[in-house]
């Protein structure tokens, strides 16, 4: 049998961000960005990426296509489907024989374990709906598959119909599956039942468990992990959570949690240092921005803002932080702010400098200099590139890349409303070499961001690998009107690393364009420092 060795009894993870994911609000894959993250997750790690549904479009059976020539190291992809319609052969249901044209050993598939949708909303009898389960199942193993079992909102139908909730584990069981995935397809499960189910379950059946948490209620985390206390071998979930509705289990929680909290590893050993560089690859492909305050792997899993905090943390960071950064392959940030005093400042010297003391008159200098620039309105606490330029500018590790001749913005009103809004010119100097470039935008900064960035790119080609993923605008001073001061914040990706700049003027795209040239000067700033290091 295809598959046949693959050995259920141990951890393993099962990601669905592919099929899942897909069903979160602003998600669209294309076919180039389901491959994308399906490497990633290979190189994370997982055992199986279930990536899609071949018999509910085309885009999936593409996928399955182009995906048979994806060299997956660790992964094994698997198809998604339903059990067979009711009062039709297995053999002889479209989207049933769909899943053999995805050309995978490994299929999901889902069927009903409360009597409650079977007779509301397939409308089907209770009998017949064991026996699409079952027969589902057996025509995929006898096709050589090996079948991994869905029990759909079994949790539901547990706690209103037991007896028939694992009647349809035992028609699938008796197919051939070679696990039973228990989910929580509402998401509104009581957090103790899903310990004393997989429990259970394991103990009736003898077939290794699954369980398949949905995030309505906040505990599809904690749901999954008492899962595998009580024995379940097969953790489910989307890499960043996403899915539809409030989401499913955060898998990379779940890792990182089994790994570090629990001592049991569900990907390879030493994947899990790679785990916050790939799942903000993972959010650059989906073109969703990486929640900040996400556990383990968000910008703010390690950022320490209180100066008591900075100062524990600075003399040991078992003071404040439950792992360290870096076994996540995370990092800690100090927010800088008027509360965060002068050890911040002092841990930001000491990576230029780590002879700096706390007296050093640059500290002083520094910490002086900061404060200055918060009463003309700057904030470094969302903004720590522009404030490592600022340190680097006050102890003389600080060069320009680019000088500025001139910019104009042109906006315009356009009567198509899907047509470029506003033109920005732009003269930069490089070296003694000039260069002027012009681009359209749907707005000033649009325009001026593009502008720049076709400046730039002939001089430094690594600009091209820079995208702005959010700009905020907040006004200081509303007392003053249209002369008011504006603070611009703008986060920046390469992909790789995230990171946020500055700007405060009364002019808009002053400010604006003080946030963008720090932006770029801290990118080029690193990789001209990695390519001295390398």
């Amino acid at each position: 049998m295809a598959g046949k060795g693959f050995d259920f009894s141990r951890l393993h993870a099962f990601d669905s961000t592919l099929r899942d994911g897909a069903q979160g609000e602003g998600i669209s894959f294309s076919v180039q960005d389901k491959l994308g993250i399906a490497r990633a997750l290979d190189e994370l790690g997982v055992d199986f990426i279930e990536a899609g549904n071949p018999g509910s479009n085309a885009k999936d059976l593409e996928f399955f296509r182009v995906a048979k020539h994806l060299r997956l190291n660790t992964a094994k992809l698997v198809a998604f489907g339903s059990t067979r319609r009711k009062e039709t052969r297995a053999a002889d249901d479209a989207n049933v024989r769909s899943l053999l044209l995805a050309d995978t050993d490994f299929v999901a598939i889902f069927g009903k374990s409360w009597d409650f949708h079977v007779t509301e909303i397939l409308k089907a009898s209770l009998e017949e709906n064991l026996a699409m389960i079952r027969d589902t199942v057996e025509f995929l193993v006898s096709e050589g598959k090996t079948v991994i079992y869905d029990a759909e909102h079994f949790f539901d139908g547990y706690a209103e119909n037991p007896e028939y909730a694992m009647a349809s584990l035992r028609a699938a069981a008796d197919g051939g599956a070679s696990s039973l995935v228990l989910c929580d397809t509402n998401g509104g499960a009581p957090l103790e039942a899903f310990g004393s189910l997989s429990s259970l379950v394991l103990s009736e059946f003898g077939v290794p468990v699954g369980i398949h948490c949905h995030n309505d209620t906040g505990l599809a985390v904690a749901g999954s992990l008492l899962a595998v206390d009580a024995g379940a071998t097969q953790v489910q979930g989307t890499l960043l959570g996403f899915g539809e509705r409030t989401g499913n289990a955060n898998l990379s929680s779940i890792i990182a949690n089994l790994e570090l909290k629990r001592g049991l590893r569900c990907i390879p050993e030493g994947r899990i240092a790679s785990l916050t560089r790939l799942c903000r690859t993972v959010a650059e492909i989906s073109n969703i921005p990486l929640d900040d305050g996400m556990p383990f792997v968000g910008s703010h899993a390690f950022a320490h803002k209180a100066g008591m905090h900075i100062d524990a943390v600075t003399k040991n960071s078992r003071s404040c932080e439950h792992i360290p950064p870096e076994s996540v392959g995370n990092e800690r940030t100090f927010l800088m702010s008027e509360v965060a005093g002068r050890t911040m400042v002092l841990e930001r010297l000491r990576r230029f400098d780590p002879a700096v003391g706390k007296d050093s008159p640059i500290a002083a200098k520094v910490v002086s200099v900061m404060k200055e620039r918060e009463l003309e309105g700057f904030q470094y606490e969302g903004a720590d590139a522009s404030f490592e330029l600022l340190v680097r500018k006050n102890i003389g590790k600080y060069r320009p890349f680019f000088g500025l001749g001139y910019f104009k913005i042109i906006a315009e009103q356009a009567r198509d409303p899907d047509s470029p809004r506003a033109f920005a010119q732009i003269k930069i100097s490089v070296e003694g070499e000039e260069h002027i470039s012009a681009a359209e935008g749907d707005g000033p900064v649009h325009a001026l961001d593009g502008a720049l960035r076709d400046a730039l790119v002939r001089f430094y080609p690594a600009v091209a690998r820079i995208r702005l993923t959010d700009y905020k605008v907040r006004v200081l001073d509303s007392g003053s009107g249209t002369a008011a001061k504006v603070r611009v914040l703008i986060e920046s990706t390469d992909g790789e690393e995230i990171w946020s700049t500055v700007g405060v003027s009364t002019d808009l795209i002053e400010s604006s364009w003080m946030a963008l040239v720090d932006s770029f000067e801290y990118r080029l700033l690193r990789d001209a420092e990695s390519r001295v290091i390398g």
